[in-house]
């Protein structure tokens, strides 16, 4: 055997695939990552074509809010806040401005924030004139020993904070205020052999919510509603819930939009988080398993990244207002699964 010869050839060989691998790019890594929903639930796609074009505009502004400060080298903190600010100013979406109305004609917004890499929370339950809720739980996160505030502590811990008031009316839009009367009316109509949960199914959920990933590898998670339309007297949803409707940590952030009680029946947010760290499963998988394995149809939507600036967005509902975005330029806006 001529050794030499095939010394030679395999080295040959070696160089040329050593020279395909090199012309061949390199998977570009993420070096930030955001996505945002804006509420989950029964969305026909028989909308008006302004009307889509309405919430396709604001998901994109909202989604511009967050570009700004991650493509700029900022927090995932600031992106999540900056994001849900942007839609709690959109009557569009059921928290802050475009808050539903309680049973009583009112409007409590409840709101939370969380830091991935610390475990800070901040959350409050019951608001009635914080024009930003989110804003509001970044201070509890940052200036308070404590976690959750709710009703009239929550009120009386914004008191001691630059946070903008407004009067309660600020929250009243003619189109919650119409939707209002309609669940006041269904839910008289309500009989003994219906379930409540029927009905509820029948609702689209309103919430808003954003994740990110930041150039630092930090992750947060931050959600903001008005709650359920024509709820009851100091009905506590999932959002404030840290774990069941927002939840960050090393391995992924989450914000939850659906049926608040099944999501908190669950612990969802974290059970997301669990199923990733303890099965070793990926961002989809866990989602998957949350919304296959423990939910029910028509429950709920989820958006999430991980820690490699992966991103998740997937809903057991009819449709889910959301957007994603993150530094290689992926980019989507979309309402329903297949558009």
């Amino acid at each position: 055997m001529n050794y030499r010869f095939t010394f030679i050839s395999s080295l040959i060989i070696s160089l040329f695939l050593f020279a395909s691998c090199a012309d061949q790019p390199e998977a570009e890594s993420t070096q930030w990552a955001l996505a945002l929903h804006g509420g989950a639930g029964t969305i026909s796609q028989n909308l008006p074509d302004s009307v889509k074009q309405q919430y396709y505009d604001g998901l994109e502004e909202a989604l511009r809010a967050g570009e700004v400060v991650l493509r700029d080298g900022g927090t995932a903190l600031d992106a999540v806040e900056y994001v849900v600010r942007n839609l709690e100013d959109n009557p569009l979406f059921n928290a802050g401005r475009g808050a539903v109305f309680t049973k009583e004609g009112g409007h409590e917004l409840d709101a939370a924030i969380m830091d991935g890499s610390t475990l800070g929370a901040g959350a409050l339950t019951g608001l009635t004139t914080v024009k930003n809720p989110i804003s509001l739980a970044r201070k509890v996160m940052t200036d308070s020993p404590h976690i959750l505030f709710s009703g009239e502590g929550a009120e009386t811990y914004a008191d001691q904070t630059d946070v903008e008031r407004v009067d309660n009316d600020h929250f009243h839009t003619g189109r919650r205020y119409q939707q209002w009367e309609r669940a006041q009316e269904e839910a008289r109509a309500i009989t003994p052999e219906e379930s409540i949960q029927d009905w509820i199914k029948d609702t689209k959920f309103g919430t808003v919510g954003a994740v990110a990933y930041d150039a630092d590898g930090n992750l947060a998670a931050a959600t903001s509603t008005g709650g359920m339309t024509n709820k009851q007297f100091g009905r506590v949803g999932d959002v404030p819930i840290i774990g069941s409707g927002t939840f960050a940590n090393h391995i992924a952030a989450i914000s939850a939009t659906g049926w608040g009680e099944q999501i908190m029946r669950n612990v969802s947010a974290n059970t997301i988080a669990n199923y990733m760290e303890f099965k070793g499963g990926s961002l989809d998988e866990a989602m998957d398993f949350v919304l296959n394995e423990r939910l029910d149809p028509g429950d709920a939507g989820f958006i999430a990244v991980d820690n490699q600036g992966n991103i998740s967005m997937k809903m057991n509902t009819t449709g889910m207002f959301r957007a994603s975005l993150n530094s290689n330029g992926d980019r989507t806006v979309m309402i329903w699964e297949n558009e």
